[in-house]
């Protein structure tokens, strides 16, 4: 996987969810499942600001264009407690008072995280992740089922919801062209003044470190199996995914 950061500590990680990476500067490119790669998909939040005194009270959209599905429902669907789903729907709503976010908008707002750099491309990678029926658009139930994934579900739910955002056509298998396209763009992401400063070939060195690791069988391309037969057996990664337990 591209990059070995160095690990954090589930109080940090939380905080920096909670705040929302208002100024984040990474030191060095992510991997797969560090901090600022996974957790910049949470990023759409604003301040959690309080509570809503009942469900009624939360989700009443009256100048809204998409209703969400009840509560109770999403509870279902998700991994959260209902007052988790409230303070999301809460800084959602703040951020989409439509409802619904499109990728331009998605791009905007993601951007504001990443200031130094152009986040435009990565963040059109990412919006394609959460909008896992195609339409153009994410709701605020495509947001906290993506969210629920990435933060409460197995270790399996999370490598397959980061394959498939590494999978930029959708058809089971990450090529190094693909690979090439997304680490070009968080390098574009950090921005041209980084320290240490970043080498024009280091995107494409970060491929061929992942093609060696991750496809087994030298067919040039890299299948879920490989992805998470190699991931599974990968330390750091591992600990990794373990930080994202307790980040609400």
């Amino acid at each position: 996987l591209p990059g070995n950061p160095p690990v954090q500590t589930k109080k940090a990680l939380k905080q920096r969810f909670l705040k929302l990476l208002p100024c984040c500067r990474p030191k060095s490119i992510p991997s797969l499942s560090e901090s600022k790669t996974v957790l910049a998909s949470a990023t759409l939040l604003s301040s959690p600001g309080f509570l809503a005194d009942s469900v009624e009270d939360e989700f009443e959209l009256s100048t809204v264009c998409h209703r969400p599905e009840g509560l109770e429902q999403l509870q279902e669907q998700t991994k959260f407690t209902r007052k988790e789903l409230q303070v999301l729907y809460r800084g959602f709503k703040n951020e989409c008072p439509s409802g619904i976010v499109n990728e331009e908008n998605f791009k905007q707002i993601y951007s504001q995280f990443f200031p130094q750099g152009d986040s435009s491309t990565y963040a059109t990678f990412l919006f394609n992740a959460f909008d896992t029926d195609h339409d153009g658009s994410v709701s605020f139930e495509d947001f906290v089922s993506g969210l629920s994934t990435i933060l409460r579900g197995t270790i399996d739910d999370r490598l397959n919801w980061a394959f498939n955002l590494y999978d930029l056509n959708k058809d089971g298998c990450i090529t190094k062209e693909e690979m090439l396209d997304i680490m070009k763009s968080i390098y574009d992401m950090m921005g041209k003044y980084t320290y240490p400063a970043m080498r024009e070939e280091a995107p494409r060195e970060h491929v061929e470190n992942f093609f060696q690791k991750m496809d087994r069988n030298k067919d040039g391309v890299v299948t879920i199996e490989e992805f998470l037969e190699s991931c599974q057996k990968d330390e750091n990664i591992m600990r990794s995914m373990q930080l994202f337990d307790s980040v609400i």
